[in-house]
């Protein structure tokens, strides 16, 4: 019988490109995030008071444009947490039995 540690070499934890290109990501997300809300309150009240339809369409652009940046930004950071170790991916589906009929116990009638 062997005696000690049967654990393997630990691996160094260097520098990882990925997580920089994922914090900048999120980062330009978020400012591009706030700018764009920032544009779309201006131009809602540009709309409001001037009546302006060009500033209506300006508003709903800058609204949508935020919210694609907000989900970008969560999506960034969802891999970030992925590639930090945070979280793990979900456990794959178990196989269907195939001697088991499709559609449960009235479809088996």
């Amino acid at each position: 019988m062997s005696s000690g540690k049967r654990a393997g070499d630990r691996q160094k934890r260097g520098f990882r490109p990925v997580l920089l290109v994922l914090a900048v990501g999120i980062t330009l997300c978020v400012v591009a995030w706030g700018y764009l809300v920032y544009a779309a309150i201006d131009f809602g009240s540009a709309a409001r008071h001037d009546d302006e339809p060009s500033a209506w369409w300006f508003l709903a652009i800058a609204a949508v444009g935020a919210v694609a940046c907000l989900f970008l930004g969560f999506m960034l950071v969802a891999r970030f947490a992925r590639a930090l170790g945070l979280t793990s991916a979900p456990a794959p589906k178990p196989r269907r039995d195939p001697s088991v009929p499709k559609g449960g116990k009235r479809a088996a009638r």
